[in-house]
């Protein structure tokens, strides 16, 4: 049928038509239907936006690419490809280009590159060795046996045995700065943390230990984010190795592996320590002693990666440079869907059915935290059988990255709703392992504001 036909059956101009067909204009939902009654077809037939034919897209693509501003900067004429240009000729082309932009972005300086790159070394690193360190885990052995340390959740009084054997002494303050968990003055051998109307018991263990890590680690100040990086893996590591000590929690993961009854709750109750830190804990332990390879995710309520760890394969997606911090992951995972959850409290537990095989995990949310955030702890399905909860009947299927997963809207809805929703953007803040993007160049603590913090030494060094 020639453009003058249809015009004559749907009462518009040949050369409106015309425009509609090279994509310069836009057409009425009304006009649309009575195209597709004129051609025997359907409405989305004619919306649908994927090309008909690989010659058809490799077209398409040519045309985009020469309004790139680097294909311009070449300076080569407007190129059509006519019915004789051979297919694979367009396919180099296109080939050439694509290559062109990811050379450029892979180049390309962006604020955060030296963080992105440091997280990219540090997950390297850890699960080379499986998450496993056991120069800090001797350190704290010995340490808890110096002070008499006889088992359970560490007392005040076994912390504070702890940090005053490294020479060190607790101090609550009321004016620490906001940019800061701690300060330390090192001449004094204080370690400055907020009252307990600010900071709470549990938190407080934290904090004090992972400071006191990074001197008992013989840490240095570093203006290198890889070194920043490490440091701040190592420092919590030593605070999570003291709380939840190697013997003590081995031999208590042992007894739940040999029931097939492994849960981070539990670990988290019997030592007294986050459910992050028993997270955490858990993948320091469970592949040296229990031969059992995990994943650990914390995300937020909108699937965008804080943290990961993984040494069992599971799919989380990633940058070309391998950076997985500002991800978002799949709406299927388990770790989003304990958002849509009855009961936000409670543990979420689920089977994922990837490209990469089947993976189960335990999902817990913080929400508490602006914005909420859940924790994630996983395996592969030959494994999950050691976990409580391994016999949820929550089940669903991830195809990603392919868009048609959860990426793009379905057809109906994209019809309905093309051009007529105007969303406004939540603000959100950098996720790059909390690292800012500047630094003045006298701060080797990225993050925190020095005037604030030798101002508080002054006052409480008079």
């Amino acid at each position: 049928m020639t453009l003058d036909a249809l015009g004559e059956v749907v009462g518009r101009p040949a050369s409106y038509l015309s425009q509609l067909e090279n994509g310069l204009n836009d057409p009425r939902s009304s006009l649309v239907d009575a195209l597709a009654e004129a051609l025997d077809c359907t409405p989305d037939d004619l919306t649908d936006p994927a090309p008909a034919t690989r010659r058809d897209f490799l077209e398409i693509a040519i045309e985009e690419a020469q309004g790139h501003p680097s294909y311009a900067g070449l300076g080569l004429s407007h190129f059509k490809p006519s019915t004789r240009t051979p297919d694979e000729v367009l396919e180099h082309l296109v080939t050439l280009y694509d290559a062109m932009v990811a050379a450029e972005a892979a180049a390309a300086i962006r604020p955060g590159d030296e963080q992105r790159q440091a997280n990219v070394e540090a997950r390297h690193w850890m699960r080379e060795r499986n998450n496993y360190f056991p120069d800090i885990e001797q350190e704290t052995q010995r340490v808890l046996e110096t002070v008499g340390y006889d088992g359970g959740p560490i007392s005040e009084r076994i912390l504070t045995d702890v940090v005053g054997h490294y020479g060190f002494t607790i101090e609550r303050i009321q004016d620490l700065p906001d940019s800061t968990r701690s300060i330390t003055d090192q001449r004094a051998r204080k370690i400055y943390i907020p009252q307990r109307n600010k900071l709470t018991t549990r938190a407080a263990r934290s904090v004090v230990l992972q400071t006191l890590g990074h001197f008992v680690l013989g840490h240095r100040d570093s203006d290198d984010f890889s070194d920043y990086v490490r440091q701040r893996v190592e420092a919590n590591y030593f605070a999570g190795s003291l709380l939840a000590p190697e013997r003590e929690a081995t031999n208590f993961l042992t007894a739940a592996y040999d029931r097939r009854d492994i849960s981070v709750e539990d670990l988290r109750e019997v030592f007294y320590i986050s459910y992050e830190m028993a997270a955490h804990r858990l993948t320091n332990l469970a592949t040296e002693h229990l031969g059992i390879t995990l994943h650990f995710i914390r995300s937020d309520d909108e699937g965008v990666i804080w943290k990961a760890y993984e040494n069992d394969g599971v799919p989380i997606p990633a940058e070309q440079d391998g950076t997985v911090e500002g991800q978002r992951l799949c709406r299927m995972w388990g770790t989003r869907q304990a958002f849509g959850s009855d009961d936000a409290f409670d543990l979420h537990y689920q089977w994922t059915e990837t490209e990469s095989g089947d993976y189960w995990c335990v999902t817990s949310l913080e929400v508490d935290r602006h914005p909420p955030h859940a924790v994630t702890v996983g395996t592969d399905g030959s494994q999950a059988k050691y976990f409580r909860g391994h016999d949820t009947e929550r089940r669903l299927v991830s195809r990603c990255p392919s868009p048609s997963c959860c990426r793009e809207p379905s057809r109906s809805k994209s019809q309905r709703w093309r051009g007529a929703a105007w969303p406004s953007a939540r603000d959100r803040s950098h996720v790059l392992s909390g690292l800012p993007t500047e630094r003045p160049s006298f701060s080797k603590f990225p993050g925190v504001d020095m005037v604030e913090v030798y101002e508080f030494l002054e006052r409480h060094s008079r």
